[in-house]
């Protein structure tokens, strides 16, 4: 692996600092060269090699490493027009953390471009084939998703834990035609997020947010897919209040459809019946359906078993127990198993085929995978961890 001269585009390195506000003085000083050499950079005269490159994308200017390698500066979503059923106040505080990873996923549109020569591999496509709209009846869209992603209601309770539901669902959604990823998004605030686009539509979910919730978001996402718009599934749904009707109907909707197809709604009624209402009753339906408490609650909330009130209160108990465990939890983990659950079997299963293919070479790979080159192929055997979850 060669050290120098590296094929990177110098339009998108001039193009990732300008973005990243930072000039060609400061530039230099944090790479601790001068400003001619970054010049020369930039104008495509000589290249930094592979670990100055690594320093500048993953520690100065925050990028993938692969976006360095694109033929052109990418064109970037706005979030004002992504995320139009979230409150502009709203987006205006989005962390820079999050602004971030709303980067990557695009980034990632890109690399699934490059990898998939720009053609989605899935043999069928549920965005083409369910259509949805804000008319439409949310029982029967519940049931589509359900048909389509082939999992019964009888094969879902036989589901053992949440890490193996998460992981079903996960490959049932990739398999038509979406692609999902994982991150640890530093907000507990927001569970996940999802880009809409005709060709490689993508779904970010939250890594500590418990399984059960990613599970959910999952569908949220989903269903803001099918409605062809982007979409945030928060935790809290206080901001509906401050959207526009038009708006404010779509995220409720996605919040039924996501409901619906998990715990369908007739078989929840003969389970719920006639039982008293407790943590210890919702918890033990909860574990039936494989879902989180908040799916159960909005259950009985929608039935008006119980009022918002009650909910908003259970809600806030059941975060505040979820961030006490979080905090005192020590464990790191393996950073490569990590990597592996983030990016997915069937993203590495893409990018490592076309490596042995010998389509792409192991520094590109490494920027595909965001990990660094000497260390790539470190990750190669959680491929065949099938059972591994996180």
């Amino acid at each position: 692996m060669s050290n120098t001269n590296l094929p990177i585009n110098p339009l998108v390195l001039k193009w990732a600092r300008e973005t990243a506000g930072i000039n060609v003085v400061e530039l230099a000083i944090r790479m601790k060269k001068d400003k001619k050499t970054i010049m020369q950079w930039e104008a495509g005269e000589t290249s930094p090699t592979y670990p100055q490159l690594e320093k500048l994308a993953y520690t100065i200017l925050k990028r993938p490493l692969a976006l360095f390698f694109f033929p052109e500066p990418p064109k970037e979503l706005n979030p004002k027009k992504s995320f139009r059923t979230l409150p502009e106040t709203e987006i205006e505080n989005l962390s820079p953390y999050f602004l971030k990873l709303f980067r990557q996923a695009q980034a990632m549109q890109i690399n699934l471009g490059e990898l998939n020569e720009n053609i989605n591999p899935s043999n069928k496509k549920i965005l083409n084939d369910i259509e949805v709209t804000k008319d439409s009846d949310y029982f029967e869209i519940a049931d589509k998703i359900r048909s389509y992603l082939g999992i019964s209601l009888a094969k879902q309770k036989l589901i053992k834990n949440t890490d193996e539901a998460f992981k079903i669902w996960r490959n049932r959604i990739e398999s038509c035609g979406i692609f999902i990823f994982k991150e640890a998004f530093k907000n507990d605030q927001i569970s996940g997020f999802c880009i809409y686009d005709l060709v490689f539509p993508i779904i970010y979910i939250n890594n500590s947010m418990p399984k059960t919730r990613q599970v959910f978001t999952l569908f949220h996402e989903l269903a803001h897919l099918l409605f062809k718009t982007g979409g945030i599934d928060k935790n809290n749904d206080e901001y509906l209040k401050y959207l526009p009707n038009n708006e404010k109907k779509i995220e409720i909707f996605c919040n039924k459809i996501a409901a619906e197809t998990l715990v369908p709604n007739k078989d929840f009624q003969k389970l719920s019946n006639k039982i008293q209402i407790s943590e210890i009753t919702i918890s033990a339906l909860a574990d039936s359906y494989c879902v989180s408490r908040e799916v159960i609650l909005r259950k009985f909330l929608e039935l008006n078993f119980i009022d918002s009130e009650d909910y908003k209160f259970y809600t806030e108990k059941w975060t505040n127990q979820f961030k006490y465990k979080n905090k005192t939890s020590k464990s790191g983990g393996d950073y490569y198993a990590t990597k592996a659950v983030y990016l997915g079997e069937n993203y590495l299963s893409l990018a490592f085929s076309r490596y042995y293919q010998n389509k792409i070479t192991q520094d590109q790979l490494a920027g595909y995978i965001g990990i660094k080159a000497d260390r790539v192929l470190n990750i190669e055997p959680f491929l065949f961890k099938k059972g591994a979850v996180l």
